[in-house]
């Protein structure tokens, strides 16, 4: 994995990105020594996508699996229960 400044990249950002292309290399973008982004081949990119599509699958079934076992609750009830939950902290401070 190689590192470049903002301003390095700037001036050669077609090298850069053949460079990920076709090397498969990932290029980590700095600024004032702090990573702020990075260019990754499209491969690692379309993995990351498929990751975190199976990742909310899983959370979905979790939230139904819950849904299954606790129920529900109505919008209007859910309102109440932050109001008191407010109300209380309100009290304490």
């Amino acid at each position: 994995m190689t590192r470049h400044t903002a301003a390095k990249l700037r001036g050669n950002f077609s090298e850069v990105i053949n460079q990920v292309a076709y090397s498969k290399d990932r290029v980590v973008l700095t600024r004032h020594g702090k990573d702020l982004a990075a260019v990754v081949p499209i491969e690692d990119y379309r993995l990351l996508e498929e990751l975190e599509d199976r990742i909310d699958v899983r959370e979905a079934k979790k939230a139904l699996a819950s849904v299954k076992k606790d129920g529900t609750i109505s919008h209007e009830e859910l309102e109440r229960r932050i109001a008191r939950k407010h109300a209380k902290k309100k009290k304490r401070s």
